[in-house]
């Protein structure tokens, strides 16, 4: 018997982008150690699920329609920044420039967007900080200025900035976009470390070489809607990503890892 509580649950929620309805009451529930990856096309929905879960976007009010974060249908915003980490490309185009990689990290314990003059930093967490600098093997962007990043270096810094205060459970939002290949299987390699540790991993991506082995349930999102939902065998096949992404495709497995093909 099962006795895990959802740590995310959407029920029944209707979501509007200005005048444009987004969701028509769309449910989803990942449970604890449920590696979950959100897959879809552009234009999908990805983003304003994302925006739902860190509470960006509420669902129109109805007696049936909630979303509950970590057991809680009324979350607190602090709450949900120390304790999710968050690897966004929203968060990565909106960081402030002048900020340090260090300040980055740092940040994550503050589940804020850069460092303000009324934070306390106290000794304990820059050494947090620099640790999980070194940990990732960029220690030498400790001082650098995020604008003079790379797009690759940047990524890091907020995946350290996700790690620092240790949560449970992290979203992912196409994670190596940008990467180039040595940075991808890097990245990869700290995200399979994250999920063999215990903690939940939610990926929203519609690449599928960002999938890895630790994942083991696929759900697809295709024009607002959960059109598919279970395991990744079932899911990840020729002529199911076809359809899902309205062209031909053919798929290759290695070592855990898929990657897409156009069939000729």
């Amino acid at each position: 018997m099962n006795n895990k509580k959802p740590w995310l649950q959407i029920e029944n929620a209707t979501i509007y982008r200005e005048n444009y309805k987004v969701f028509d009451r769309l449910c989803l529930s990942v449970e604890p150690g449920q590696h979950t990856a959100i897959l879809g096309p552009n234009g999908a929905g990805k983003s304003t699920l994302l925006k739902l879960v860190t509470r960006e976007l509420y669902p129109v009010v109805a007696d049936d329609a909630w979303v509950s974060i970590m057991g809680s249908t009324r979350p607190l915003l602090s709450d949900i920044r120390t304790k999710i980490g968050m690897v966004s490309q929203d968060l990565q185009n909106n960081y402030f420039n002048h900020v340090t990689g260090l300040d980055i990290v740092i940040s994550g314990l503050h589940g804020s967007v850069g460092l303000w003059k009324h934070q306390e930093i106290t000794r304990e967490q820059t050494i947090a900080a620099a640790q999980i600098l070194a940990e990732l093997g960029i220690e030498h962007l400790a001082d650098k200025r995020y604008r003079e990043m790379s797009t690759g270096q940047q990524r890091f810094c907020l995946l350290g900035r996700a790690i620092v205060h240790m949560p449970d459970h992290y979203i992912l939002d196409e994670p190596t976009s940008g990467l180039d290949l040595r940075a991808t299987f890097e990245y990869l390699d700290r995200i399979r470390k994250l999920a063999q540790q215990g903690k939940t991993l939610l990926l929203v991506t519609h690449h599928i070489h960002e999938i890895p082995p630790e994942v083991e349930r696929v759900v697809f999102l295709k024009n607002g809607r959960l059109t598919e939902d279970g395991e990744k065998p079932a899911l990840l096949t020729n002529n199911a990503l076809s359809d899902l992404f309205d062209t031909p495709i053919e798929l290759e497995q290695r070592n855990g890892f898929y990657q897409a093909f156009p069939k000729h």
